[in-house]
């Protein structure tokens, strides 16, 4: 779109429209539903040692951090979010 703005809002709809469905999903089948927060750093953490890379840039794919652990970008975001959702479970529990 050329309006940037417009752009946006179109595109977080989107976003806002797909967070409703899977809540409203998730009540009826009885499934809990966690939140991340927005600035939870999923793709800067390691999944490994827990160091947080600072200087990552977007345009870098690959995860490399000092203790050795070279992973996928995206894979390394899935990961630390699933342990972040068994985390939130534990200490709803506890």
């Amino acid at each position: 779109m050329k309006n940037r703005h417009l752009s946006k809002a179109v595109q977080q709809q989107g976003f806002y429209e797909f967070r409703r469905q899977m809540e409203y999903k998730s009540k009826w089948n009885n499934i809990q539903v966690i939140i991340a927060d927005q600035f939870f750093p999923s793709s800067k953490l390691c999944s490994c040692c827990g160091k947080i890379k600072k200087d990552l840039k977007l345009s870098e794919r690959i995860y490399k951090c000092e203790c050795g652990n070279i992973i996928d970008r995206d894979l390394q975001a899935a990961l630390n979010l699933k342990k972040y959702g068994e985390d939130v479970l534990k200490r709803s529990v506890a």
